[in-house]
């Protein structure tokens, strides 16, 4: 992934203290967590690159919250997202100590946390690099149901593994991760949907990151990514429970 690529455009709006959830240790990770804590249903919200301290990604949180959920917002990447600002960043580096697999693997001592508090049931959500850690999830018995937002790169391989209802929200306009490519995946999960279902939406209209990248002063870009964001909701709704 350049440093060049969609994913580094249009950085979103962060701070470390804004949204009216609290930051706890969860698992090994500090977690920005909103909603009813004594909640039995969890859902795990995975970033993109920008890190759990993107505004647009919170505000998802407090919805997910405000649905009777407890949203939780790990930060996988210890206070180190991307700073493409930075004339000393470099993306490959970044990449490889920051891959999907180790945020794979960090995510389930938060999950086993989560179940020692009493939830029963846990969604995750991934937008980007975190759609790609959903996935891997999504092939274990960590979580109840996915929702996989315009992820990094993906393969065939990897979506035929995956064994809980899942949905795929992709954007028109995505180099990333194509249109087409996104709904080629909703076949290959078509063809299990004896065993749990699967959706595939495409946005028209949309970019790369519209979800969490959108600028909250541009009408339009907001009822794009509220339509999105509504749709993953109704998904994790039903399926985690």
């Amino acid at each position: 992934m350049a440093a060049n690529s969609e994913c580094f455009n249009n950085p979103p709006p962060l701070s470390s203290t804004s949204g009216p959830g609290t930051l706890l240790q969860l698992g090994g990770l500090t977690t920005y967590v909103a909603g009813p804590s004594e909640s039995k249903l969890a859902i795990l919200l995975i970033s993109d690159i920008w890190g759990y301290e993107n505004l647009n990604l919170r505000k998802i949180a407090d919805k997910v919250a405000a649905a009777g959920f407890l949203a939780v917002v790990p930060d996988f990447f210890y206070g180190d997202p991307v700073n493409p600002a930075n004339p000393q960043f470099d993306a490959d580096i970044w990449f490889k100590i920051h891959s999907t697999e180790k945020g794979c693997e960090d995510a389930k001592p938060l999950i086993a946390a989560l179940k020692s508090q009493g939830v029963s049931a846990i969604g995750a959500a991934g937008f980007c690099w975190g759609g790609n850690v959903a996935v891997k999830l999504g092939k274990t018995d960590e979580i109840q149901a996915a929702v996989i937002l315009h992820p990094g790169r993906l393969t065939d391989e990897e979506i035929d593994q995956v064994k809980v209802p899942t949905a795929i929200l992709g954007a028109e306009t995505d180099k990333h991760s194509p249109a087409e490519q996104m709904k080629h995946f909703g076949d290959i999960l078509s063809t299990k949907s004896e065993l749990f279902d699967s959706f595939v939406k495409i946005y028209p209209g949309a970019a790369h990151g519209w979800t969490t990248k959108y600028n909250s002063e541009d009408e339009l870009a907001v009822k794009r990514a509220e339509e999105a964001h509504l749709d993953m909701l109704n998904w994790l709704t039903k399926y985690v429970k």
